[in-house]
């Protein structure tokens, strides 16, 4: 292992992309993690200082 790092693959995305779920599974599986990606973003955005010139 490089330096104590685990390399952990969330279920969710293991649903989205693995080869071994049905295409029923993996189509609503992606469109949540887009969801969560974008809910994310948002969330930072928030967070950051908006500056106009």
């Amino acid at each position: 292992m490089l330096g104590g790092m685990t390399h952990h693959v969330p279920p969710l995305w293991a649903s989205a992309y693995g080869s071994r779920r049905p295409a029923p599974v993996r189509w609503p599986a992606r469109a949540l993690l887009r969801v969560a990606d974008f809910v994310r973003m948002l969330a930072l955005a928030d967070h950051q200082t908006f500056v106009a010139h």
